[in-house]
């Protein structure tokens, strides 16, 4: 933001809903993708914006994908880190959280968050600073795994921090996580196969905003079964038919814009400047 901003454009980050300073909704069912995104409709108005140029990270790629898929007059361009695009289909047999379970197992992290209030009560048994580095620090080409038997406090938080990461960091987002609890978080996962039903409508539609797409090459969400097949085979590109780039980034892991904040700051102006 602050590098956009030194080049002119104006930046603004939400808080979404059940983060920051935002309203935290204790129902799952006030976080599917018609919540979300109609959140940030909702703020694009309120602001007096008719377009603006996207970027998304993880949950706000997935946010970001949706938006255009809604509303793509309302983006200029995207620029998407980590997330690619998931074509929309529907198996009612086979539930999206359903196949990451029987492919990672009852404990990867997606499938404990499924149970409403069980991993907050196992939160509750740790540090929230010490939570936030575990995940922070942890995410790479292997799947986090949170077993029930050991809980979050099983888990090995790093004995240094990344050198992207400060203590400074930490501690802020805890305070934020203390204020509102981990339960508003949670439910974007909870809400996944409620939100992959409501998606129903869009099977088969394409993504049609100009697009960049940036992925580090250790980071889990590239190497998700088929994933890294489907970006650099030319499934993403026929779902996303105006992809004009796709950068694989070699030693990078889930967090890149923070790891590398000076190349990614330069590959967002430089596609954005074009429009």
């Amino acid at each position: 933001m602050l590098s956009l901003s030194a080049l002119g454009y104006r930046c603004i980050a939400p808080d979404l809903r059940g983060y920051g300073d935002s309203d935290a909704p204790p129902s799952l069912e006030s976080y599917t993708v018609h919540h979300i995104v109609g959140d940030i409709v909702g703020l694009l108005g309120h602001l007096g914006l008719d377009q603006v140029f996207l970027v998304g990270h993880d949950w706000g790629a997935y946010i970001a994908w949706d938006l255009c898929l809604f509303r793509p007059d309302k983006v200029k361009a995207l620029v998407n880190l980590s997330v690619a695009y998931t074509p929309v289909t529907r198996n009612p047999a086979i539930k999206p959280v359903d196949a990451l379970r029987a492919f990672y197992g009852d404990d990867f992290y997606i499938c404990r968050f499924q149970e409403p209030g069980d991993i907050e009560k196992d939160f509750a048994s740790d540090d929230t600073a010490a939570i936030l580095k575990k995940f922070y620090a942890s995410f790479n080409s292997s799947p986090l795994h949170i077993p029930k038997d050991v809980g979050i406090k099983g888990v090995k938080a790093p004995d240094t921090l990344p050198s992207w990461l400060s203590e400074e960091d930490i501690n802020y987002c805890a305070s934020k996580f203390d204020q509102k609890g981990f339960t508003g978080a949670l439910n974007y996962y909870r809400a996944i196969n409620i939100t992959s039903e409501l998606l129903a409508p869009w099977i088969g539609a394409e993504i049609k905003v100009p697009t960049k797409f940036i992925v580090g090459d250790d980071d889990l969400a590239y190497h998700f079964p088929g994933m890294k097949q489907y970006i650099e085979g030319g499934g993403f590109k026929k779902d996303v038919p105006s992809l004009e780039e796709v950068v694989i980034v070699e030693g990078a892991g889930h967090y890149i814009n923070q790891a590398r904040p000076e190349e990614i700051n330069a590959h967002i102006y430089d596609f954005i400047n074009k429009f």
